[in-house]
Parts: C-alpha cells; structure tokens; sequence
C-alpha cells in the first residue's frame, strides 16, 4: 500500500500530467492557419479575407446588383443561351458562332435527349464545341453545359409527327420539362438575360442579342418564319412559328369550357380559337423596332430576363389555364407582372425540312 501511495503522489508523474493537460488545452484554443484559397466572393468578386478559423470559401451574391439593361455588352451582363437539342444543324451552329455578342459574356447550356438521334447530336455538339472552346481564347464562351434528359422522349422527332395535333400535349409537356431541367441546371447567380434558342433556328441578324435586350422588355420575342422554294423555283418566306399570340373571346369561351387537364393548342383548324397571331402581322418593310403586347409566346429565339425565371416563371409541363410550355410560360410571367412583347417585324429563320 506505501509503495503505490508513493506512485501516485510522484512529483515527476504529475508534471508530465499537468503539460500534456496545457499542450491539449494550446490546441482547443489556438486559431486555425487560414489556406491561401480561403476567400469569400462577393457579387463584384473582389475577394475577401475570410476570419479566423473559416476552413471553406463563402461565396456572396447581391442579387439586386446583377443589371439587366437596355446596353448589356457596355454594361458586361452575362446572357445565357439554352437550347433544347434533339439534332444538330450545322447551320445553327454557324448562326450561333456568328453573333456578335462578347462571348466572354456568353454561357452555352443544351439538353440532349436520350435517343438514337440525340447520340448522333451530342457526339456532333460536342465536336463543335471542344473545337471553339479549345481555340484561341478570345473565341471561347464563357461556359458550356451539355446535359442528356433523365426521361425518354415521347413522340417522333420528325416534323410531320411531331406536329401533329394528337402528340401535342405530349410532346410539349416533354419540351417543358427539358426546359425546366435545362434551366434550373445552368442559371447562375451573375446570369442577366436568358436567350432561349431553338436548335433548328438557322438565321438571325448577327445582333439578336444586343437587338432584344435593346428594347428593355422583360420576355420579348421576335418572328419566326422560314424560308422555301415555291413550285416555280421562286424563293420566298413563310410565317413559321403560332404561339405568339393575343388572346381571343373565342378562346376564353373554349377555356371556361374545358376540364382542368385540357389544353388549347394554337394553329390547328381542329381547334379554331380566332386568337390575333403575331405570325401574321408581319408588315413587308415595316418597322423592326415595332412593339407589341402578347398573351402566347413561341420559344424559337425568347429573350427572358433571368429576373423572370428567378420569381418563379419557368414552362408547365401541365394544363396551366389551358396553356402549356412556352404559352404557359407566357400566362405565368403575366401573372407574375411581367408583360410579354413581340417584335412583328423582326424576323428570325426556322430550318426547311
């Protein structure tokens, strides 16, 4: 009993004991060493020292600082361009290459469905894009994201299928959900404007960009029409794309009518709603700049404010007051207070099938 009494209480013992408990104590209490990657980006990205102890970067974003101008090349706005793409048209690649919009401020997002022909698209896509985006830098976009669909497409990708009546609600349901997807995967926090750019769009002015935002309008969208050979060889222009459009009695009528899953579509004698459609008040000559108020927008080549998506404007895949993908899109903005315009004049080219 002497002898372990005498252990416990030896001096030695104890002192060893008392400076490990302070060495424990020195590291609990001493502030960790910040690494050279610690900083927190704001929405101007300066970069900011971050406090003692904060292991990982914070990023801030002041929403209310991202503009959306009439001038978004002066003003250095991001504007992303989002492309549903089931095939690849290398006139549409072409066209996109030849705007003239920084490209520095430019971001690129597509969505690829899981087909045999958008395995065929995506390998051609992605050819065209490691080509610019290995390039010279000045020719790079700022960003690109290539997404494939989680979900099958369900209808025909051939124009005369795709457009038939029957496959519509279908189809376009498919549509909005790839926009959805498209669009929630790639907004960023410095997005300004969202150009909605259809893959089969195979002519703009190399200006749409600066031409769109330049009218300030928070959804704006311009005509498309396409191009043909009439029997005798003559080249001429024809109204492409219905869905811009103003609303009609006739169409409320039917509206207060349908069940809460039924759906107007516009454009077929099936289904006449005597709706105003911007396809047609195309002036030859007249002016481009020319403005007008729309209830329906077709998604060709839309130019959205990214503020209007971010309040929650996105394309319902549903029966949304007998509207769906962009139309619905277009009730759902206005709901939201932002009004749609078209540009009658101001015409974008549809691919010829």
């Amino acid at each position: 009993m002497a002898a372990r009494s005498l252990r416990r209480s030896n001096p030695i013992t104890l002192l060893l004991a008392l400076v490990l408990f302070l060495g424990f104590l020195v590291f609990l209490l001493s502030p960790s060493t910040p690494s050279s990657s610690s900083s927190v980006l704001s929405s101007t990205s300066k970069a900011v020292k971050t406090k003692p102890g904060l292991r990982k970067p914070i990023k801030h974003f002041q929403l209310n600082h991202v503009k959306t101008t009439s001038d978004p090349a002066s003003n250095h706005e991001r504007v992303l361009i989002l492309t549903p793409l089931a095939r690849f048209y290398p006139e549409y690649w072409a066209n996109l290459l030849k705007l003239t919009f920084p490209r520095e401020l430019v971001e690129l997002g597509f969505i690829v469905p899981k087909t045999r022909e958008g395995n065929a698209a995506l390998a051609k896509l992605e050819a065209a894009v490691k080509k610019v985006q290995t390039g010279p830098k000045k020719n790079r976009f700022h960003g690109v994201t290539i997404m494939r669909q989680d979900f099958d497409t369900p209808t025909p990708q051939n124009e005369k299928d795709r457009h038939a009546l029957a496959a519509q609600k279908l189809r376009r349901a498919a549509m909005a959900r790839a926009r959805n997807s498209l669009l929630f995967t790639t907004i960023g926090m410095e997005t300004s404007w969202v150009l909605w750019l259809d893959a089969d769009i195979i002519e703009t002015p190399p200006t749409l960009i600066q031409d769109l935002a330049s009218h300030d309008k928070a959804v704006i969208v311009p005509n498309c029409f396409q191009r043909y050979a009439d029997t005798d060889g003559t080249k001429k222009i024809r109204p492409y794309d219905f869905n811009s459009w103003h609303d009609s009695p006739k169409a409320l009528e039917m509206a207060s009518k349908m069940g809460n899953d039924d759906v107007i579509f516009e454009g077929y004698q099936e289904m006449a709603t005597y709706r105003s459609l911007m396809a047609y008040e195309r002036t030859e000559g007249g002016d481009v700049r020319l403005e007008t108020p729309l209830e329906g927008v077709g998604g060709t080549a839309l130019m959205v404010k990214a503020e209007v998506h971010r309040d929650g404007a996105m394309f319902p895949p549903f029966s949304f007051y007998h509207l769906i993908e962009t139309e619905g899109f277009a009730k759902m903005a206005r709901r939201l207070g932002y009004q749609p315009y078209g540009l009658p004049n101001y015409l974008v080219y549809h691919y010829n099938e």
